[in-house]
C-alpha cells in the first residue's frame, strides 16, 4: 500500500524527530521561539501536518533550562516514553546542557512529564543533540559537544540508566574536512540506522545556513563502538544543498519507516530559499522533510537529494 505526503510535512520545525511505535506516527521539533517542547501524533505521515500539536513542557523563568531549548527527541525505553533535548540560560544563552524528561504514563501527550535532570559529561561544556540507541544488548548515548577552542565534536558512551553515562564518552569524529567547517567547525545533530551488518550515524555539518549538510559514519555492527578506530567517515557530503530543488542547508535528520516497514525514511529540516538576513538561528523557516531513501548493492544508504516541494510518496 502506497504512503502518500506533502513536503513540507511540518513547517518551521527545525532538527525534526520522527520515530514510528505501534504503528502510530510520533513527531517533535525545535519551535521558533525555542520556548518549549511540543509533540504531536497521527496513524499516517499526511495525518502529522493538521494533527494537533500539545506543549508538553515550558523552558524555566530563569536558571538552567530557561533559554534555547532545541532539539527534543522522543523515545520510548523499556516501556517509559522519554524526552531528550538541550538547553541554556537566559542570563548564560550559550550554556547549552544535556536534559531528560520522563512520562509518568502511557500517553506522552495527555500523561504528566517529570524533569530527570542534566546528563552529565565528564568535560563539562556546550553539549546538546543527545540521541539514545540500543545495539547487541548494550545501551549507547550519541551527542555533540563542544571541545576547545571551537570544535562541536560527537561522544559517544554507554549509558547506566536513561540519563547517566555508565563511563568515559569516546569521541568518534571530529570536523576535520573543510565541508565540515564552513562558517563554524560543527559536527552534530547525530542520527543512528543499523542495517546490513553495520552501525551508521547520520550527523550535520558547517554552520546552519545554505552550507549545512550531512555527513556519514559508520562501524561494523560487531566492532567495539566504544573505539573511535571502529569508526569510519564518508569524506564527502551524503545530503546537500541543492538549488535546482529550492532546498537549502538540509540537515539535523532522523529516521523512520513507512507503516509496513518496508521503506525507510529520512526525516530533516531545510529552507526554500538560500539568503537569509542576520543570524540563521532567527530565521525560523527551516521546515520539517521526509522523503524515502535506498540501499547500494554495497550495504551502504543512498540518500541521493532533497526532492522539491510537493507531493511525495513511498
Amino acid at each position: 500500500m502506497s504512503t502518500t505526503w506533502h513536503n513540507p510535512l511540518v513547517e518551521q520545525r527545525a532538527d525534526p524527530h520522527l520515530s514510528l511505535v505501534d504503528g502510530r506516527y510520533w513527531f517533535t521539533g525545535s519551535l521558533p521561539g525555542y520556548d518549549g517542547i511540543e509533540l504531536r501524533s497521527a496513524a499516517t505521515l499526511a495525518g502529522l501536518a493538521a494533527a494537533p500539536a500539545t506543549v508538553v513542557w515550558r523552558r524555566h523563568e530563569s536558571g538552567p533550562m530557561s533559554w534555547h531549548v532545541w532539539a527534543p527527541e522522543l523515545h520510548r525505553i523499556d516501556g517509559r516514553w522519554l524526552i531528550y533535548f538541550a538547553a541554556a540560560e537566559r542570563d548564560d544563552i550559550w550554556k547549552l546542557r544535556m536534559y531528560v524528561l520522563e512520562c509518568q504514563g502511557a500517553d506522552p501527550v495527555r500523561d504528566a512529564w517529570v524533569e530527570r535532570g542534566r546528563i552529565a559529561t565528564p568535560e563539562e561544556g556546550f553539549s546538546l543533540d543527545a540521541t539514545p540507541f540500543e545495539h547487541a544488548g548494550r545501551r549507547y548515548l550519541c551527542w555533540a559537544q563542544k571541545s576547545p577552542p571551537t570544535e562541536s565534536n560527537l561522544y559517544l558512551a554507554e549509558l547506566a540508566n536513561p540519563w547517566t553515562l555508565a563511563g568515559p564518552p569516546a569521541c568518534i569524529s571530529r570536523p576535520e574536512l573543510p565541508w565540515e567547517r564552513i562558517g563554524f567547525h560543527v559536527n552534530e545533530g547525530p542520527a543512528v540506522l543499523v542495517r546490513h551488518g553495520r552501525v551508521f550515524i547520520a550527523y550535520s555539518a558547517s554552520a546552519t545556513d545554505a552550507n549545512y549538510c550531512m555527513g556519514l559514519l559508520w562501524a561494523d555492527a560487531g566492532a567495539e563502538l566504544l573505539d573511535p578506530a571502529s569508526w569510519h567517515k564518508s569524506p564527502v557530503p551524503v545530503f546537500a544543498t541543492d538549488a535546482a530543488a529550492g532546498q537549502f542547508g538540509p540537515g539535523h535528520n532522523s529516521f523512520t519507516t513507512t507503516p509496513d516497514g518496508r521503506v525507510d525514511l529520512l526525516v530533516y529540516h531545510a529552507r526554500g530559499y538560500r539568503n537569509i538576513v542576520g543570524d540563521p538561528l532567527n530565521d525560523p523557516n527551516r521546515h520539517a522533510r521526509v522523503q524515502p531513501f535506498g540501499w547500494r548493492a554495497d550495504g551502504f544508504p543512498e540518500f541521493g537529494s532533497p526532492l522539491p516541494d510537493g507531493p511525495c510518496a513511498a
